[in-house]
């Protein structure tokens, strides 16, 4: 299935994608949870009832005519690996981690799959990471990594959107990754029994049309199933908690010279038997000053 988040007629709920309809669960299964984190709270009895209802052909509404939302508009945590491609370490000249280099991104910054992605007034070094990401399905902890695939609910797309300045000034990651909107995520869950091997998939990030990164996710050097192991032996991983893994090479500050993005940039991302998500880059608005 494709689990969507969307929002129609002045109200956001969530729904399956079927062909280019979504078929609405608020309708088609009232009793279920209307925000994504808490459906998947509810396991498998809630994906077999959603399931049931997609299969029905009642309560549709074309894709077209919904705005789509993060799937998860505010995970309860939302994570990223860096470093986990060996041709991104190459073009930054890091060396190989023995260990996940994990890092947070604040909640705050998720952002639709096709909304638009702020140019910061604070910052001169906008750059996109192209990620797959996995979705908790699961409360858990102490997970195996021969476990890992049971409490994985799904794979979605994020943009790491990076201000690199920022990256470097702070003395960990997050500040350079928790601009708001800067956490492009979507354009929906895709259900992990349709994509039974996450390591195999193909991957690619345009900006302006133009290919900047092409890669396959079977060149993580630390995949789902590690990083499910290694996080959920410190703390618990709550269902609907977001984990992007890591970007290959091609990333703007890179190049020679780095090519950030600009205001009017486009940039694609597609993983392969997931989608794409495609934002444009504005200026950050005034009204985001608020005090």
């Amino acid at each position: 299935m494709k689990l969507v988040t969307f929002s129609h007629g002045g109200a956001t709920r969530i729904g399956v994608v079927v062909d280019d309809n979504v078929v609405d669960l608020s309708a088609a299964a009232p009793e279920l949870p209307r925000e994504m984190a808490a459906f998947l709270g509810e396991g498998n009895a809630a994906m077999e009832r959603a399931r049931k209802a997609a299969g029905q052909s009642g309560n549709r509404i074309a894709l077209k005519q919904v705005k789509l939302e993060a799937p998860i508009m505010r995970p309860p945590e939302f994570l990223a690996v860096g470093l986990n491609y060996a041709d991104h370490i190459a073009e930054t000249g890091r060396d190989k981690p023995d260990f996940p280099v994990f890092f947070n991104k604040q909640t705050s910054c998720v952002n639709g799959p096709y909304d638009p992605i702020h140019s910061p007034r604070d910052s001169q070094a906008l750059d996109y990471e192209g990620e797959m990401a996995f979705v908790i399905g699961k409360r858990c902890r102490h997970v195996p990594r021969d476990k890992a695939r049971e409490v994985i609910a799904g794979y979605t797309i994020v943009n790491d959107v990076s201000t690199r300045d920022w990256q470097r000034r702070a003395q960990t990651m997050t500040l350079g990754k928790s601009f708001d909107t800067h956490g492009p995520i979507g354009p929906w869950i895709v259900t992990a029994d349709e994509i039974p091997d996450p390591h195999s998939l193909e991957l690619h990030t345009w900006v302006n049309g133009e290919e900047r990164q092409h890669s396959n996710t079977k060149h993580l050097i630390f995949d789902c199933f590690a990083c499910v192991e290694t996080l959920s032996t410190v703390f618990t991983l709550l269902p609907g908690t977001v984990v992007s893994t890591g970007t290959p090479s091609g990333v703007a500050i890179a190049m020679k010279p780095p090519r950030y993005l600009k205001v009017g940039d486009v940039v694609k991302i597609e993983v392969e038997k997931i989608g794409h998500i495609e934002g444009r880059i504005i200026e950050e608005p005034a009204e985001t000053t608020r005090y």
